[in-house]
């Protein structure tokens, strides 16, 4: 197997500003701490496709509520291939969680936004039952596969990418 990518983690003035639109006003230390706690992806066992990324802190989902979580982790990936995010297969099954844009796409350039590719995850609880879902903090939630892609003989794009969500085609 080809070795593509390499997890990092955002700074931390990004991470503390992306907390507080997920938590609401905390106290500067809790972020700190919670941000020192982030672990980089990583996969469950050696026949793993899948990189599992973690919690930065406990989130109580109840059916059809959404919540965007800062995983506080970027991915420099070689040209040529694509992080693409997925929900953690057993919250898929109990509790419906479901990515809101159905699957993430990280793409190369991703990295060098200026939100410094920071991944977020919007998830939704869309359990049919009155089921809630707690995600606890360090607890694996999505999963990120690598792939290889190619592109067009007549492919000629030459725009670079300044911005997250969306930025490829405002």
């Amino acid at each position: 197997m080809q070795k593509i990518a390499k997890f990092e983690k955002v700074s931390f003035e990004n991470f503390a500003a992306a907390y507080l639109m997920f938590k609401g006003p905390t106290n500067i230390e809790i972020i700190r701490k919670i941000y020192d706690d982030i672990s980089l992806p990583k996969r469950a066992t050696t026949g793993s496709a899948g990189y599992d990324f973690f919690m930065p802190d406990a989130v109580l989902l109840k059916k059809g509520e959404t919540v965007l979580v800062p995983t506080g982790i970027r991915v420099k990936i070689n040209d040529g291939w694509v992080l693409k995010i997925y929900p953690r297969s057993g919250l898929g099954f109990k509790f419906r969680l479901q990515l809101d844009n159905t699957v993430g796409i990280i793409d190369s350039d991703y990295y060098y936004s200026d939100n410094e590719g920071h991944i977020y995850c919007k998830i939704t609880c869309d359990a049919k039952e009155e089921k809630d879902v707690l995600l606890k903090k360090g607890s694996a939630f999505v999963q990120g596969i690598f792939l290889e892609y190619g592109i067009t003989f007549d492919d000629n794009v030459t725009e670079i990418r300044n911005g997250g969500f969306g930025s490829t085609n405002k």
